[in-house]
């Protein structure tokens, strides 16, 4: 059977514009969410959001093609050329067996609105004609592909919240079952617009806390009021392990577990008492042969259900609250990234371990009895990881869990 592990990491978000200097914010316990500066928020019950500061797309593209692609599209080419370099791929690295996993929720959200706006108001003949692919979720992939010359498969997974965990889960799949030899998993998301904002707010999904963005996003809390939009970028690159090997590359960790499943319950509220979110945690947990887990990064959103389903679907896997491992949300400083928030936490997840410390959940100020585990709560721990858990769950009921372990040779 082939192994696969990770050789490279990117990132950006609403605490930096990188892998390195982003994941020291998470650790010191910052937080991203602020006061919307992208659009006029008066009409709006909902005025933060996590955003992304001080990034100029033309760092990773042509100038002259900036306007071809919507933002998320920018943010994703952002992380993937940092994970392209941190694993050291250059000209010698053959590029047919190389493909990409790319993952959003909604894709070109802003660019939908935009020229929906035109449409409207101007009429059709107004329309961009770079809006279809600028827009269309796996352009993500197209975008990433064109850049790094990779001309292995070119997929792309839109699961909600757990796409860019899905879109990790089918680049191993497809490295398992021999379809290439590496893949660069991308997801990425801006959807931090009127609409996007809006449409969120209209379902009471988020925190209305305007007057105290540091404080909005509180997983596990017993005061959390719901979550807060963020936008960003996670990738990874992907290797068979002998190929990986050979070339001399950095190993942040093994994938030994992955799991996914299916709610069948309602559209936008998890299963009760978390159990499609304990089913995709056990199928991971049995394909990694029961390990011992050192830390879940959980998908902790700061909402009623999803954080007390979860709690549940935890404290069954593992038999205990006793025995359960020491778990952190790291949305309260990222806010909630939707469709790239599984690659994002999975990059989390492979530096905390690569670095021996967990990051903590911030504003967890007013324990909820029904969440009693150990979240780690407010200050960074370090700990010997040596397993660690990624969730991630997504509106429709779809759930995926990634397990990764420390590569000693």
């Amino acid at each position: 059977m082939r192994r696969v592990v990770v050789t490279g990491l990117g990132m950006i978000n609403a605490l930096g514009n990188d892998k390195d200097s982003s994941f020291e914010a998470i650790v010191n316990g910052e937080c991203g969410i602020d006061l919307i500066k992208s659009f006029d928020t008066s009409n709006h019950s909902v005025k933060i959001a996590a955003e992304v500061k001080d990034f100029d797309p033309k760092e990773v593209m042509n100038p002259k093609d900036v306007k071809k692609a919507d933002r998320f599209i920018h943010l994703g080419l952002k992380a993937a050329k940092e994970a392209i370099e941190d694993a050291g791929i250059d000209e010698s690295v053959e590029r047919d067996r190389f493909g990409v996993s790319s993952a959003s929720g909604i894709g070109g959200l802003i660019n939908i609105e935009k020229n929906a706006i035109v449409c409207s108001n101007r009429g059709p003949r107004r329309i961009s004609p770079f809006f279809i692919p600028s827009a269309l979720i796996n352009m993500l992939g197209g975008f990433v592909s064109i850049a790094h010359n990779l001309k292995g498969p070119n997929l792309s997974s839109v699961t909600a919240c757990a796409a860019g965990t899905h879109a990790i889960t089918e680049a191993t799949k497809t490295i398992l079952l021999g379809g290439a030899d590496r893949m660069l998993v991308v997801g990425a998301e801006a959807a931090i617009c009127p609409i996007g904002i809006g449409g969120f707010a209209a379902m009471k999904a988020l925190s209305t806390r305007n007057d105290d963005p540091k404080h909005a996003s509180r997983p596990f809390d017993a005061n959390r009021d719901g979550f807060i939009m963020g936008e960003g970028s996670g990738a990874l690159v992907l290797e068979e392990l002998e190929s990986a090997k050979k070339r001399g590359a950095k190993i942040y960790g093994e994938i030994i577990g992955f799991g996914e499943s299916g709610d069948a319950n309602h559209i936008t509220t998890p299963a009760p008492e978390g159990e499609g979110a304990y089913r995709a945690m056990k199928a991971a947990f049995l394909m990694a042969n029961s390990p011992k887990i050192d830390y879940i990064n959980a998908h902790g959103t700061s909402t009623k259900y999803n954080d007390l389903y979860e709690t549940m679907a935890i404290k069954r896997l593992f038999g205990s609250k006793e025995n359960c491992p020491l778990i952190s949300s790291t949305k309260g400083q990222t806010a909630h990234c939707l469709g790239a928030a599984g690659a994002m936490e999975a990059v989390i997840s492979l530096m905390a371990m690569d670095k021996n410390i967990i990051p903590p959940t911030i504003n967890y100020e007013t324990p909820d009895p029904e969440c009693d585990l150990d979240y780690v709560p407010n200050e960074a721990r370090e700990a010997n990881l040596d397993v660690v858990m990624s969730n991630s769950f997504g509106f429709g009921g779809t759930n995926g869990v990634l397990i990764f372990k420390k590569f000693k040779g």
